[in-house]
């Protein structure tokens, strides 16, 4: 029977973990149990292999936290196990290689991370031999998108093309990785262990289950953030669910539905009654259901289109096309040929939106910000499929959802200090931190960057922002109105403005967060960091660079960017 204490310490240490750190705690106590009963530790037993190396491409951190508990693992067992990412990895050491396993994640049109993309190249290039090598591949992925692990598979597909041999199986993961990632990881070590390949052995397919729970939610609000006169609109999105869990720094992914003047258009050029049944993924839906809420049929990739030309036998130029601009420009024969056409469809992949809600302050509610994509083809003005799609619900719409984990995106202990940098729509989850360090009586420091075009259109979460602000839960906040004056100002800006105390608070340990779009804001963002690193540190390049790198490493510096 444990101490009061210690229970109490052990209960805060449960609820406060992920699933991942969970299986981990329970694995490690496991193992200290088995010793204690031998009555002493067992030295493991030393493998026949010397090195390996595990090279890792990552946009989110998960494929690096998994190599960092393999490479653990390996010297466990004695093998001096080498991490690399693959965009620092030397490629003219490919060739030296003997044991080489890659962790490598997909993302868009099943391409790899733009840190592995040099590696990815360099392989395809096809000018050397790997015949003393042998690897495997760990492929992280999502089996809502319909190019699941691609870029795993084409480097599993392309290393064995250059001769190296598979020790084991390419394993293809869903989001929820864990329990299959393990067990590649324990299979390789065994098949080190025995010294000779498995490659024969068949890899038994990808769960087609995604294994995701799936929220049936009511959409209680949607509100323009955006006062009048504004270019934009920023809709603020209220879904109640029953005994809904998440945690901060979380997302949720929706799927959006097609609108309903293209699907009725398309199901008049296509000939065929809007009620016969097709089937999709095991179930039977009429052909109107198809295509409002299945198959994706706005802004086709060129390799549909592509499959789209052979099926008509046409000539179609190498583009993006809406299923029904195809229809109308290269129309199909017949029934039957549009029947084969369904069959090229991919399904709509789901959108992702960070949660702008805490759990602890928005209960059984999962609030998001939508910005209306608006932009024009060919001098015609479209819409983004699903900011459309939400900006229209009316209140009571219900809505399916399910909740993307991210847990790297996470809030560090209630006593530290935090920077957030969040322009625009990148607000989103600082809303959830704040919301949820205010409820919880949080002492660290928080500091919030955030900008957008003007002050008094697109201040975005004004009252709630300057009431944290008020009551101490913001200790310290800066704005950036790029169209309120001549000269354009960013959130970069303002950070520069404040470099003596920004390196002040990494020095005292704060964690820094950033949230929004990829290019051009993340990247001006971490090199006026590297900058004021550089400066305020009295540090070169490459110093900057690895007291940057050590923040990462150590968790303090993280990026949620789209």
């Amino acid at each position: 029977m444990l101490a009061a204490n210690k229970f109490k310490a052990l209960e805060d240490l449960i609820s406060g973990s992920s699933k991942e750190e969970l299986i981990w705690i329970n694995g490690y106590l496991t193992g200290l149990v088995s010793q204690q009963s031998a009555g002493q530790a067992t030295a493991p037993p030393k493998s026949s292999v010397g090195k390996i190396t595990i090279a890792y491409g990552t946009e989110t951190g998960n494929s690096k936290r998994l190599a960092t508990e393999f490479a653990a693992k390996a010297k466990q067992s004695g093998i001096a196990a080498k991490i690399a990412s693959l965009d620092q990895y030397r490629l003219n050491d490919l060739s030296k290689e003997e044991y080489l396993f890659v962790i490598l994640s997909t993302q868009g049109e099943g391409e790899p991370p733009a840190a592995a993309k040099k590696f990815y190249d360099h392989i395809h290039l096809n000018g050397f031999r790997l015949e003393k090598l042998k690897y495997s591949v760990l492929a992280l992925g999502d089996t809502s998108y319909p190019l699941f692990c691609k870029a795993g598979e084409d480097v599993d597909s392309q290393l064995e093309k250059l001769g190296g041999k598979r020790l084991v199986p390419i394993q293809k993961c869903d989001t929820d990785y864990s329990s299959d990632a393990v067990t590649w990881f324990d299979t390789i070590m065994r098949s080190l262990d025995g010294g000779s390949p498995v490659a024969q052995v068949v890899a038994a397919p990808p769960k087609k289950s995604t294994g995701k729970k799936i929220y049936k939610g009511e959409l209680l609000a949607s509100i323009n953030l955006n006062d009048r006169g504004s270019n934009k609109e920023t809709y603020h999105i209220e879904i109640s669910a029953p005994d809904l869990v998440y945690q901060p720094g979380d997302s949720i992914g929706i799927v959006p539905h097609n609108p309903l003047q293209a699907v009725e258009a398309i199901i008049a050029l296509a000939g065929i009654a809007p009620s016969e049944e097709f089937s999709f993924r095991d179930d039977r839906y009429t052909l109107s259901q198809l295509l409002t809420t299945k198959y994706s049929i706005i802004h086709l990739p060129e390799r549909v289109v592509a499959k789209y030309a052979a099926i008509v036998q046409q000539e179609i130029p190498a583009t993006r096309m809406d299923l029904l601009d195809l229809l109308r420009i290269y129309p199909v024969k017949d029934a039957l040929q549009f029947e084969e056409v369904l069959t090229v469809l991919d399904p709509i992949t789901p959108r992702l939106y960070s949660l702008a809600s805490s759990p602890y302050a928005h209960s059984d509610e999962a609030h998001i910000i939508v910005a209306k994509n608006i932009f024009s083809v060919n001098e015609e003005t479209k819409l983004g499929l699903c900011s459309a799609y939400l900006s229209k619900l009316p209140v009571g719409t219900e809505i399916d959802f399910y909740i993307h984990p991210n847990n790297q995106f996470r809030l560090p202990a209630n006593d530290q200090d935090i920077i957030m940098i969040g322009p625009g729509t990148g607000i989103a989850p600082f809303r959830s931190f704040l919301a949820d360090r205010d409820v919880n009586a949080a002492t660290g420091k928080n500091w919030l960057f955030f900008g957008e075009q003007h002050f008094e259109t697109d201040f975005l979460y004004q009252t709630e922002i300057q009431n944290w602000a008020a009551t101490g839960v913001l200790t310290r906040t800066n704005l950036a109105f790029s169209r309120d004056q001549q000269e354009k100002i960013y959130v970069q800006h303002r950070m520069q403005e404040e470099a003596g105390e920004i390196f002040q608070w990494l020095q005292r340990g704060a964690y820094v967060y950033v949230c929004g779009a990829l290019a051009p804001m993340s990247i001006d963002v971490e090199n006026t960091l590297l900058n004021i690193i550089a400066t305020q540190g009295n540090l070169n390049e490459e110093g900057a660079a690895e007291y940057l790198t050590q923040l990462k490493d150590a968790g303090r510096y993280v990026k949620d960017v789209y």
